[in-house]
């Protein structure tokens, strides 16, 4: 039969018709919410689950969520974070609509963010700053290179204190002048950068501050480049601050055991929860003691550190959070470290030492108290202030050659080295946003006072051998000729120092200001900021000498996409030195510029980063030691630092991290002032500690499924190339650093709550220092190498266990 083509056409526009009132009654809907504490603060990163679907996402960092293309129908949506109690909620999402759920976590701020950031199960990388950089941004979004040492990396590589092989997580940097396990001294783009705990600027001399035990640290922030409009007086080759471990509010803790080589004993506990039923009061108690010796003969360092913690929200905008931190260090004399030949590096065996035993060891009591208050003053607005005092107290002695022959005989004396430190610093700053028609504007403004007192009594000195008697390295008879050295402290150390000048003292005030413009959507970000610094000082009982400067930062951060960002910065110093110059007046603040531009990119939606950065930095002013004015400065004129630095890290794949990193460094002098020996340095110098090529890696290795399950494998190593020495000398090839090649490996097992942890280190057995060259007449009469070694081979297993 023949269907009449106006029925075909009615019925066809019909069928049509109906399909789309079926596709307009099935259009999906979405759902949008979001999820808060039982404190009134944003829930960041927090799971949300369709359970029905299986379609799941994660809050922003406004707590904010949305769940697109929901069929309509009956649905239970979940939220969760691992380690707290979930939250379903029903709901109903009809065709086209929009369904509002919000949710209220039980839980604190504190305590979210603990489980959030464990849920993550990353253990290398970090995408936000600490609260202590002041910066309210993601690491992405900000115009400078910024490199963060994880918790996750310290456990892996068993590292213990600041000077225990943290730099090779990061590109460029480096240790000179070990000083043993005493001061940390880490160089970066051509200098040495500058020392922060918790935002504070903790430098008080050269030789501070005491190195960090890694028992309550929690992570490192490396910040490349000039920090100083934001963390007080920085170098312009940048800053390392140490973050310190708070209250989580989740109660759990950790016991750890470990055994090393050249009987080392180290135990730790670290104990966090509440203290309050509703979670407002909460601690965190780490404790840590360790007896270790060394390679070389008479040599130990053992040191116990005690570290509590304890915050309290005292209403749902304002939470307060004091912590001390005690470290006891008795170590063998410090300048034991040191040997000294006239016939080149490491021209004794490596286990060489010219340490007497039974000179009394150096003891020192590091106290440290920080407070700190965090208030909300709305959404878009919060203020922190925190406070801090600084008590180092240090009795000892240090061992320095008096003379050191041609033929190697060394006359060696120890030096009393008391000291006594004190800093009170203080921090004040307003992190907020607002828009402006289509700009976002994300504002920074503070205030830094300080005031750090240094007192040392290092003018009493008493040789361990005679003239004619000296001490022979060849064949070391380790009895002294003289009596040990019986130092006069009848009087305080603060006197004392002002007999010998033993002085320096540091006033400072600065204001700073910042503001980050946001251009379509955020995409595009101009840094306009800057700094104003008043510093009052004074060295070696010198008169006090002030100070003041403008320093201006200009930023622009631009995301190319979700996980990719290009920026460049131009900024200033501003550093003030303790110092006295030849002529008798106190050295001139550094000046600096530091012009840098980079890429930064997430990879895998973020489970890993490559920062690649291009810098160039001119510095003013800096001094070194006059080589014929002993105890006298000299200013060296300018020196520039320009190199490229890569940094990878994350997961790379499922189980698989990874830290590596390249840094390629030219840092040398541009211009000599008249007056400067060429014994001190001549134009086109290379300047002291750096390394041309810097080569970095650590790969951590988890098994994820079958028998082995939990176990894994661990390695890395540090290759440092065409290095030059640790002191200002007129260069030659022989006195540059031969290449510097660590590599060690290790395995590891948890199960459970137990996590076992083995690795060796120098595993090819390398004779491996670091040292400098002291032209004649600098130190000595003739021309003399020193180093100092590090360990051989050696071993060290850790057992921790989690309650």
């Amino acid at each position: 039969m023949k269907i009449p083509y106006s029925n075909l056409k009615f019925s066809f526009s019909a069928l049509l018709l109906l399909l789309c009132f079926t596709a307009i009654a099935q259009t999906p809907g979405s759902i949008r919410g979001k999820v808060t504490t039982s404190d009134g603060k944003i829930a960041e990163y927090v799971s949300v689950q369709l359970k029905e679907r299986k379609l799941s996402t994660l809050t922003n960092t406004k707590g904010e969520y949305k769940l697109n293309g929901v069929k309509p129908g009956n649905y239970t949506i979940r939220v969760s974070a691992i380690g707290l109690n979930s939250d379903e909620k029903n709901i109903i999402v009809t065709s086209g609509s929009i369904a509002v759920v919000d949710f209220v976590l039980n839980e604190s701020a504190s305590q979210l963010e603990a489980v959030t950031i464990k849920g993550k199960q990353n253990r290398y990388k970090i995408d936000k700053p600490s609260n202590s950089l002041r910066l309210d941004a993601p690491l992405q979004e900000i115009p400078q290179n910024i490199q963060v040492v994880s918790q996750g990396a310290l456990t892996d590589q068993q590292i213990i204190s600041m000077s225990d092989g943290l730099v090779r997580n990061v590109s460029g940097a480096a240790r000179v002048e070990h000083w043993g396990d005493l001061y940390t001294n880490i160089t970066m783009r051509g200098s040495q950068i500058q020392a922060f705990r918790n935002g504070f600027n903790v430098v008080n001399s050269y030789w501070g501050p005491l190195t960090e035990d890694m028992s309550f640290v929690d992570h490192i922030e490396f910040v490349k480049g000039p920090a100083g409009f934001m963390l007080a007086n920085g170098d312009p080759s940048g800053l390392y601050n140490v973050v310190t471990k708070k209250p989580t509010g989740v109660n759990k803790g950790e016991a750890t055991l470990t055994l090393g080589s050249f009987d080392m004993y180290r135990a730790t506990t670290d104990l966090d929860g509440r203290l309050s039923k509703n979670g407002r009061l909460l601690y965190r108690l780490n404790i840590a003691g360790q007896n270790k010796n060394s390679f070389r003969a008479n040599e130990y360092n053992n040191r116990y550190t005690i570290a509590p913690v304890i915050s309290y929200q005292i209403d749902p905008n304002t939470k307060v959070t004091a912590e001390y931190t005690l470290q006891h260090a008795k170590m063998s004399n410090v300048g034991s470290f040191y040997i000294f030949s006239p016939d080149g590096y490491a021209s004794y065996a490596r286990n060489f030492t010219m340490l007497a035993p039974g000179l009394e060891p150096t003891k020192i009591n590091d106290h440290s108290l920080f407070v700190n208050l965090e208030h909300k003053i709305s959404d878009n607005w919060k203020l922190n202030a925190q406070a801090s005092y600084f008590n180092y107290q240090q009795r000892g002695s240090s061992m320095w050659p008096d003379s050191v022959a041609t033929n190697g005989l060394v006359r060696r004396s120890a030096s009393i080295w008391d000291a006594f430190s004190e800093m009170t610093l203080g921090q004040m700053f307003l992190n907020g946003s607002a828009n402006t028609g289509g700009i976002r504007h994300r504002i920074l403004a503070g205030l830094d006072v300080g005031t750090k007192n240094y007192f040392a009594d290092w003018n009493q000195k008493t040789p361990l051998d005679t003239i004619g008697g000296e001490f022979n390295p060849s064949s070391p008879i380790y009895t002294v000729d003289k009596s040990f050295p019986q130092f006069n402290r009848n009087s305080s150390v603060e006197e004392r120092a002002v007999r010998g000048g033993g002085l320096m003292d540091q006033r400072y005030t600065g204001f700073y200001a910042q503001d980050e413009l946001g251009f379509l959507n955020n995409k595009i970000r101009l840094t306009l900021a800057g700094r104003y610094t008043y510093v009052s000082q004074s060295t070696y009982g010198g008169a006090a000498q002030t100070a003041k400067h403008f320093t201006p930062r200009v930023g622009l951060s631009v995301s190319v996409n979700s996980q990719t960002s290009l920026y460049g910065l131009h900024d200033q110093a501003f550093v003030p030195q303790n110092a006295i110059l030849t002529s008798g007046e106190s050295a001139d603040p550094i000046t600096g510029n530091n012009t840098e531009f980079g890429v930064k990119k997430d990879w895998l939606g973020g489970k890993w980063n490559t920062t690649l950065s291009f810098y160039k930095i001119t510095k003013n002013n800096e001094v070194t030691t006059d080589a014929f004015n002993q105890g006298k400065s000299i200013e060296i004129g300018q020196k520039v630092a320009q190199g490229i630095e890569f940094d990878i890290r994350g997961e790379i794949l499922k189980g698989l991290n990874l830290t590596a990193n390249y840094a390629y460094t030219d840092a040398k002098v541009t211009k000599v002032n008249e007056g400067v020996s060429e014994f001190v340095a001549v134009e086109g110098q290379r300047t002291p500690g750096s390394s041309k090529h810097t080569v970095n890696s650590w790969l951590n290795y988890k098994v994820q499924s079958g028998i082995l399950k939990g176990s894994g494998l661990s390695g890395g190593f540090t290759y440092l190339v065409d290095r030059a020495t640790t002191t200002f000398s007129k260069t030659n090839p022989e006195q540059n650093l031969p290449d510097y090649f660590k590599l060690d490996a290790g395995a590891f097992w948890e199960k459970n709550n137990l996590r076992l942890t083995f690795n060796a280190f120098n595993l090819l057995d390398k004779y491996l220092y670091n040292g400098g060259y002291y032209s004649a007449g600098y130190y000595f009469t003739s021309a003399v190498y020193y180093w100092q070694a590090e360990a051989p081979r050696n071993f060290r297993l850790s057992a921790s266990y989690k309650f």
